[in-house]
């Protein structure tokens, strides 16, 4: 399957290491939460980027120490139905102000791509034959939202305040017998 950053077929340069597996002297490495945990300090030292890799189920804010050193955060999304992870990626964007990559991994649904990006991804690997096409599609498939996301788009009240603020002026001059 392959991996899209900003919307292009991009390397992996991720190795995701299991729990109990042995780490490579270098290179890019994801583990698991309850890993990072309990190794943090002989990980954040060596001599390699350190990913996360969280599930569903478990709370982002656990990372908030270090997430200013960790270059990476997977989001799965086991099942089509389960939404949990754009939570996580709304927490990690908007409250703790994570800035490096966030890579939705699981079921990643061509439906779901706009909201995802919303929400503060900005890598997925999808299982799609032309996912360049589909991604450009997805990303501006919708242009109005009404609630507001990570991606920091106008919402809809947002705007008509806007169109009000500058009708106001012309108003006034109107009533006034300008």
């Amino acid at each position: 399957m392959p991996l899209l950053k900003d919307g292009k077929i991009a390397d992996d340069t991720w190795a995701f290491v299991a729990d109990g597996d042995e780490l490579p002297a270098e290179g890019h490495v994801a583990v698991s939460l309850a890993r990072f945990l309990t190794e943090h300090e002989t990980l954040l030292a060596g001599n390699h980027q350190v990913g996360v890799k969280l599930a569903n189920s478990e709370d982002p804010g656990a990372l908030k120490p270090w997430l200013d050193r960790i270059g990476m955060i997977a989001l799965e999304f086991p099942k089509y139905v389960d939404g949990r992870a754009l939570s996580q990626a709304q927490l990690l964007r908007r409250r703790y102000g994570y800035t490096n990559e966030i890579r939705a991994t699981g079921q990643v649904l061509r439906d779901q791509l706009r909201l995802m990006i919303r929400s503060g991804f900005d890598a997925l690997v999808i299982d799609q034959a032309d996912a360049e096409a589909v991604y450009a599609f997805s990303s501006h498939e919708f242009s109005e939202f009404y609630q507001a996301a990570a991606d920091q788009s106008a919402t809809i009240f947002e705007k008509r305040q806007q169109a009000r603020q500058v009708k106001k002026p012309t108003d006034e001059r109107t009533r006034n017998g300008n």
